[in-house]
């Protein structure tokens, strides 16, 4: 099996339903900004529960690094400022900072007049506070990325968690598969980027409030001119976060169909056919067309936002240089001392970069706001399938049971076609039930209604006379052993794939076995190097067994038989499996369905002959009803299709086409033509 495509065109345009309408007038312009910042925050705090529920102490560290991280600057730059001032004039104490001037006392340099050792002293203090501050940022770094772990692993089995619940009906349609490729993607290091965001913002601030306080020494508007510069780039970077989120957004159908053509050329249960079939070229093209046209528009985004960014940083730097000018002409006249012209120059920088990475971290929390909010989505995904009563009804288990089917029609979700069609019939105890048809029937279809993965569009199923709805569903679930035509192939061990089969109940090595010789897979097994603990599939084991489908259909029947069901259900059980194994199926078969109502799916006709009744569908609706003497008298449907089956066994034998006595050479010619219309062809392609 390939790897799973993505959902159909059009799965993107449901997303803008979540874009909040632009203003249309200046009376609108408040609620549209209250919807944009409320938003936000909404997400934001979101992000911060998830981070709580993972690593409480994360947040409290955050807290605590973001006031340190926005003091520690400031001091860093009076300690320098201190450090110049003293290789200038080390006994000058007016031209120190509270740093510089307890520095001064402390060493008692003024007593003994030894300006050295005030220079030394602030040497140290300022490697000391650079050794300090890296210990700090890297002890906080680690605590950070060992914390993103857990809280990335939180978020993923939040994920999964919710998928296990999501309905089976959910995955029919575009816009989940938008949602579910979306969160999943989001589930990485996004929410605890956003948090390290969020708590540097704080303590950029913190800094620039500091700084601000310092420039309004050499002039009060400086800090105002400084902040005024920021604002045509804070409103490009908005501008452009949003393009960018609402640009990949619609072009989630391009990534996953780039997704699917490059694990198409990567997948090991394709590359047999995409090598002989010569598609490797065709894939890879449409790759390239995909990246061609989204890589297209994201390079616009990006060329266009960065061409404004040019233009604002050469008129910011003019302005910059001007504002350096202020300062060094008043160190010239003597107003300020040259330790003030790097504390001043440094507070300009700061507050220019600060304001700068202000616009920048706000821009991506607000990105990464919106990029969470594919999360919230899928989370708030509601399960449809669910009891219709407050207090479900108990499935009775181990007994007979009998199911009815009352005008039930149904389509998939998101389409018109109805699939099934006023469909009436009932099941009694014990009953076995073929449903024959051709492929896209509706047999398989009705299986998953009859098992509750889907409610009806129309119509009412019965269990044992109440309405299927009515139960409890995990129990409902419980009833039923089924294996699916696609059935699951997983990379654990021989063992553990039959145990799926009822993963409840206690585990018994003999209760396996058994299940194995039912399924006639325990012949192959017993070869395999290490019997049932033998792992399967290369995903995770070197020496990891690849098995054949007709090997892994039985594993697959042996799950069913493995379960302690009231209903054993197969649909299309022996599809893959040799005549002779397929006959020692329907032999264990024939003796489980004992006290079990039975349904089986198959194209091979001959295993309808023992069924108490047979169902034969076409075009979602049951044409045909009986056993397989009466439906075969009937001369309708069922009869055609047997019959048709029947002709390819009944083929005339040459007696004169014989092989030759030493044995040693093929007949050929019109020997070797009879001779294959002579054989018996192999019912596994009987369909």
């Amino acid at each position: 099996m390939g790897p799973m495509m993505g959902p159909p065109p059009g799965a993107g345009r449901q997303t803008d339903k979540l874009k909040p309408p632009k203003p249309k007038n200046i009376k609108e312009v408040p609620h549209y900004v209250w919807t944009v910042v409320s938003g936000s925050l909404f997400r934001l705090f979101y992000i911060f529960r998830l981070v709580w529920e993972a690593r409480p102490s994360l947040l409290f560290i955050m807290i605590f690094m973001s006031i340190f991280n926005g003091v520690i600057p400031v001091i860093g730059a009076l300690i320098a400022g201190d450090l110049l001032n003293s290789l200038t004039n080390p006994l000058a104490v007016e031209g120190y900072s509270l740093i510089g001037n307890f520095i001064v006392n402390v060493s008692g340099a003024l007593e003994s007049g030894d300006g050295w050792r005030i220079i030394l002293s602030l040497l140290v203090l300022q490697f000391g506070y650079m050794l300090f501050n890296s210990i700090v940022g890297s002890l906080y770094n680690m605590f950070v990325n060992i914390s993103g772990e857990l809280v990335t692993n939180h978020i993923k089995v939040k994920i999964i968690n919710k998928a296990k619940d999501v309905d089976i009906g959910s995955f029919d349609m575009p816009e989940f598969y938008e949602k579910l490729e979306n969160a999943n993607r989001e589930a990485g290091m996004r929410p605890i980027n956003i948090m390290r965001s969020t708590f540097s913002l704080v303590s950029t601030i913190i800094s620039m409030v500091s700084f601000i306080v310092i420039l309004t020494e050499v002039k009060s508007w400086m800090p105002i001119v400084v902040i005024v510069l920021a604002i045509p780039s804070a409103i490009i970077n908005f501008t452009y976060r949003r393009k960018t989120f609402w640009y990949m957004r619609r072009r989630s159908k391009d990534r996953r169909q780039m997704d699917y053509y490059s694990n198409l050329m990567v997948n090991k249960d394709m590359v047999k056919e995409i090598r002989l079939f010569g598609l490797s070229d065709t894939f890879i093209g449409r790759f390239k067309e995909t990246f061609k046209n989204y890589y297209a528009g994201i390079k616009r985004l990006i060329v266009n936002e960065n061409l404004w960014h040019i233009g604002i940083s050469i008129f910011t730097s003019v302005v910059n240089c001007m504002l350096y000018l202020v300062i060094a002409r008043n160190v010239f006249l003597g107003v300020f001392f040259i330790s003030n012209y790097s504390v001043y120059t440094n507070a300009l920088n700061q507050v220019s970069s600060g304001v700068s990475s202000l616009i920048t971290t706000t821009s991506s929390i607000y990105e990464g706001t919106l990029f969470i909010d594919n999360m919230i989505i899928f989370m708030a995904e509601k399960k449809r399938i669910v009891p219709i009563l407050d207090e479900p009804r108990h499935v009775k288990r181990h007994c007979g049971h009998t199911i009815e089917f009352r005008h039930v029609s149904f389509r998939y979700p998101g389409t018109e076609r109805m699939v099934l069609k006023d469909i009436n019939f009932k099941l009694n105890e014990g009953e076995t039930c073929v449903l024959v048809g051709l492929n896209g029937a509706g047999k398989t279809t009705l299986i998953k209604l009859l098992t509750r993965l889907y409610d009806p569009t129309e119509g009412t199923i019965l269990l044992d006379g109440y309405d299927i709805r009515e139960y409890d569903t995990d129990e409902l679930y419980e009833m039923f052993g089924i294996i699916f035509q696609d059935f699951g192939k997983y990379a654990v061990s021989v063992k553990e794939n039959i145990e799926f089969g009822d993963i409840a109940r206690e585990h018994s090595e003999s209760d396996i076995i058994e299940a194995a010789k039912q399924s006639a897979a325990d012949d192959f097994i017993e070869k395999l190097p290490d019997g049932y603990k033998t792992p399967l599939m290369r995903y995770f084991e070197e020496n990891g067994i690849e098995l054949s489908i007709g090997q892994w259909q039985k594993l697959s029947i042996a799950r069913a038989f493995y379960s302690d069901s009231d209903f054993l259900i197969l649909d299309e059980p022996t599809a893959s499996l040799d005549a002779i194994a397929e006959q020692e199926i329907f032999n264990q078969f024939d003796s489980l369905r004992a006290d079990k109502t039975t349904i089986f799916v198959s194209h091979r006709l001959s295993s309808a002959t023992v069924a108490s009744k047979i169902l034969v569908l076409e075009y979602g609706e049951i044409i045909e009803e009986g056993n397989h003497s009466q439906l075969m008298n009937k001369h309708g449907r069922y009869y055609e299709l047997f019959s048709t089956q029947a002709k390819r066994y009944l083929t005339e034998v040459d007696e004169n086409d014989t092989l030759p006595e030493d044995g040693d050479h093929e007949p050929s010619g019109e020997n070797k033509r009879g001779r294959r219309r002579g054989m018996m062809p192999n019912p596994a392609g009987a369909e």
